[in-house]
Order: structure tokens, then sequence, then C-alpha cells
């Protein structure tokens, strides 16, 4: 199954283009893979369009996808500072800049430091109650590479930070936090835990060799039926965000459209994970239905 794997990196289209060491940088920040941004940026538009400002607000949602692309890139590169050792033991990610020798790790400190500065820039865009909320999550970030050497759900972990842009967005409008903002936050920890569990089925056996835990090592073969239950958890917590901001039941049916898509993933998903890629990069859809049910809800809600 390895062998039928694809590479993390890829050396295509205008990435292929660019001279070497930009190439490498290009790589380090996953700028080839924009799935991983996209997951970054969904939540902050669930935030904004829960609390009804993404309409009035719309240049925060450009802000903020700036702010995922590069902050999702600066995670990318500390979180291959860290794993390269590692890395370098796992097929599908041995060609990583690092790894491979493609550049240096001071060079890799640098960008990180440069794409920060662009997140710091974004940053300052938000009200001062949005800007604590935003830091709140560095010590999670900076955790996060850790957690596959000590646990067996570094998903949930991921969890914890891929959500916290729903945070950001609904305090960016409202400035406070209540329940409406906190079920949200549970629900999308859960869609990131259920969709990175069927990502990590891709690198089963080469992470089981060096010693790298996942969530799905630890569901073996009950990943499908794992991944139907983050979902289902997801689809509730989503619910009760909309309930508490639109108490009304014909609201929750704005969720029918992600909860059918969420569902086919599961009932597709082929238990050898010859299909993980596939499945995994269709939550880029999942989150669009997610933000027009939010968005829905949210302009004809209180806020």
């Amino acid at each position: 199954m390895t062998s039928n794997l694809v590479p993390d990196s890829e050396h295509s289209g205008i990435i292929g283009l660019l001279p070497v060491k930009l190439r490498a940088l290009a790589l380090l920040a996953r700028l080839d893979r924009p799935i991983g941004w996209w997951l970054l940026f969904w939540p902050c538009i669930f935030g904004l369009a829960l609390s009804g400002g993404l309409i009035q607000r719309w240049d925060l949602a450009l802000w903020m996808l700036l702010g995922a692309i590069v902050m999702r890139g600066a995670g990318c590169v500390y979180n291959d500072i860290v794993d390269r050792d590692l890395d370098a033991q796992v097929a599908r990610t041995a060609s990583r800049p690092l790894p491979s020798g493609d550049i240096g790790v001071q060079a890799a400190w640098a960008f990180l430091l440069g794409l920060c500065a662009i997140g710091l820039l974004v940053l300052i865009q938000l009200r001062w109650e949005a800007q604590i909320a935003a830091l709140g999550s560095i010590l999670l970030v900076a955790a996060y590479p850790f957690m596959k050497r000590i646990t067996w759900w570094p998903q949930l972990w991921l969890g914890l930070v891929f959500s916290w842009g729903a945070l950001v967005g609904w305090v960016a409008i409202t400035g406070e936090a209540n329940a409406a903002m906190f079920w949200l936050y549970a629900g999308t920890i859960f869609w990131v835990v259920g969709y990175d569990t069927i990502y990590a089925m891709q690198d089963r056996e080469d992470d089981a060799l060096v010693g790298i835990k996942s969530s799905a090592l630890r569901l073996g073969g009950n990943v499908r039926a794992g991944v139907a239950a983050f979902y289902i958890l997801t689809v509730l917590g989503w619910g009760m965000a909309i309930w508490s901001v639109r108490p009304e039941k014909q609201a929750l049916v704005a969720l029918l459209p992600v909860a059918f898509h969420l569902g086919m993933q599961v009932a597709s998903l082929k238990s050898d994970g010859s299909n993980a890629l596939g499945q995994f990069r269709s939550n880029r859809v999942a989150g669009l239905l997610a933000a027009l049910a939010f968005l829905v809800v949210g302009a004809a809600g209180r806020y």
C-alpha cells in the first residue's frame, strides 16, 4: 500500500516552475497543497457566519483567508523542523524539503519568522478581544508536533488547533463568548478529528514501524465506525450551535447537505485507505456546505 501513496511534496504546476530554493520554501509551507489552508480557513468563516457578521464584514473574511494561508504555512514549517528525523523514515514525507536536504534548518527558521510577521499583520486587523482569542492558540500550536509521540489521539489535539478560527471569527464580530460559540467549536473539533483520521490511514504501516501514534492506528479495523462517530458528534455540535442562535427546528434543516456529504464520505471510505486522500480532500466541500448553513442561520438569527 505504501508504494501507491501520493508523496507529500510534489514539483508540479506553478510550484515546479520556481527556482530550486524558492520551490523548497513553497513546498515547506505546503503551498502546493491548498487543502490545508482551506481546512484552517473554514472554521474562521463558521464563526463569522453564525455570528451574523460575514456579509457586513467580508473584509475580515479576506484577512482571515490570508491568515489561514500564512499560518498554515508557518505551522507546517514548524512541524517539519520538529519532525525532520521522523519524516525521513516515512515514505510519504521523506521527500519534504528538510529531510531531503533541499533546505537547511536555519533557512526554515528564518522563513517561519517571515510567515509569522505576515500573520501579525492579519492579527492587528481584528478587534482586541479577537486578538487575545487568536493568541490563545499559540501553546496548542507549539505542542502539536509532539502529540504523535505521546498519545494515540494527536488528531484530537489537531482538532483543538484547526478549529480555533471558529472562536476567533465569532469574537471578531460579537466581542464576547457564549454557548453558541463553544458548541460551534466543539462540533468543528470532531470534524477535524474525523477527517484527519481519514488522512492518517495513508501512513498506518510506516507510522507503526517508526513508533508514531495516530487515531487511525488506535481504531484498528474500526476506522470507518470511528470516523462515523466523529462525524455524528460534529453534526450534533453544529446543531446545538445553530439551536443556540435560532432555536427553531427548521433552522437545523440547513445542516442536511453537509450531514449527507459527511455520511457519503464514511460510506465510500475503503478500509485499506486506498481512497483516503480523496476522501480527506473532499472536506473542502464539506466546509463550504457547513459555511453556507451557518450563513443562512446567522443572517436570520439574533446577532
